[in-house]
C-alpha cells in the first residue's frame, strides 16, 4: 500500500498546474506552479527545495493549494494536525505557536504496520496523540474540560511525518506551515472511549517510545503539548473556524509531539506507551 499510494506517476492536474505558472497567485503567495511541483516531489518521495522565505499568511495561502493537490491524489480527509505545540520543537524550528496541517485517510494505518526506513524524503517519527470529534459544538469549547464533553475518543498514534525539503534545518513556522507540517503517515492504535477523568490524565501521562528491546528512545509528559494536549484541539479549533472551516463528527484532531522528532532505520521496532491514561494504551510500528 504505502509504495503504490507514494511512488504514483505525476497526475495531468500536475502537469496542468506547471503549465499554468504563476497565474492567480498573491505577490508572495507561492504559485500553483510551485505547489503542484512540491507536491510531485513529495509523491516520489524525491527532497524539493526549499521554500523561499515568506509571511504565515502567505503561506497558509500555499497550503491550501499543495492541500488541494494532495486531496486529488489522497482522497478523503480525515481532519487536522497541529505542529510546533511542544517548545522543544518550536526552538527547532524557531517559532513560538503552533501550526495546523490536514491529514487524510488513506495517510492512517493501523497498530503494527510496517514501513520502509525511507518512507518519505526526510521521515522522521514522533509520539503523538489523537481525538476524535463528537460534536462540531466542540468550537464552543473554551477549557480542556469542556473540550473532552465534544471528543468521543482517545487514539494512540505514532506520527511518521516527512520534512520533505533538501535542507529541514531552514525550515521555520511559515515553511513548516506550506508543506501541510510534513504530513505523511501515521500508525493508530485502538480508540479508548473518553470520560471526565481523562482531563486531569491527559495532563499527567507519561509517553515513553521504546524500541523493539524495550529501551527508552525518549519520553515526555501530557503538559509538554501547550500545558495539556486539549489545549492543542482547543486551538486547532478556533484555527480551523478561523479559516472560514467547521469541525465535523469523526473528525481527527492530532495533537502533536510528545517527543524528539526521531529518524527511523531498517530492523527499528517502535512502541509509544501513555503511563497514566486509563486502559494501558499503546501503539507500535516496525521498519523494514
Amino acid at each position: 500500500m504505502t509504495g503504490s499510494v507514494l511512488r504514483s506517476a505525476i497526475a495531468p492536474w500536475l502537469a496542468l498546474a506547471l503549465a499554468l505558472g504563476s497565474a492567480g497567485a498573491s505577490a508572495a503567495c507561492p504559485s500553483s506552479a510551485d505547489a503542484a511541483l512540491l507536491v510531485s516531489r513529495y509523491m516520489s518521495l524525491a527532497p524539493a527545495d526549499n521554500p523561499a522565505p515568506m509571511s504565515l499568511e502567505d503561506a497558509e495561502c500555499g497550503r491550501t493549494k499543495v492541500v488541494g493537490f494532495l486531496e486529488q491524489q489522497l482522497g478523503r480527509r480525515a481532519g487536522y494536525k497541529a505542529g510546533l505545540t511542544n517548545a522543544a520543537v518550536q526552538k527547532r524550528f524557531r517559532h513560538d505557536r503552533p501550526v495546523r496541517g490536514v491529514l487524510f485517510s488513506a495517510m492512517l494505518l493501523p497498530d503494527g504496520a510496517q514501513f520502509p526506513a525511507g518512507f518519505g524524503a526526510r521521515p522522521l517519527f514522533e509520539a503523538d496523540l489523537l481525538l476524535r470529534v463528537k460534536s462540531p459544538a466542540l468550537h464552543e469549547a473554551r477549557t480542556p474540560a469542556e473540550a473532552l464533553q465534544h471528543l468521543d475518543a482517545v487514539i494512540p498514534f505514532i506520527e511518521l511525518p516527512d520534512l520533505v525539503v533538501q535542507d529541514p534545518t531552514q525550515l521555520e513556522g511559515a515553511g513548516i506551515t506550506y508543506i501541510n507540517v510534513g504530513a505523511r503517515w501515521g500508525v493508530m492504535g485502538a480508540p479508548i472511549k473518553t470520560s471526565p477523568a481523562m482531563v486531569d490524565q491527559l495532563a499527567n501521562m507519561i509517553v515513553k517510545v521504546l524500541d523493539g528491546e524495550g529501551r527508552e528512545l525518549d519520553r515526555g509528559r501530557g503538559t509538554d503539548v501547550l500545558g495539556h494536549p486539549l489545549n492543542a484541539v482547543l486551538w486547532l479549533a478556533a484555527d480551523v473556524q478561523r479559516s472560514g472551516g467547521r469541525l465535523q463528527a469523526g473528525d481527527l484532531l492530532s495533537v502533536g509531539s510528545f517527543s524528539k522528532l526521531l529518524p527511523p532505520r531498517p530492523g527499528l521496532r517502535v512502541k509509544v506507551v501513555y503511563e497514566g491514561l486509563e486502559g494501558g494504551p499503546e501503539v507500535g510500528v516496525s521498519f523494514r
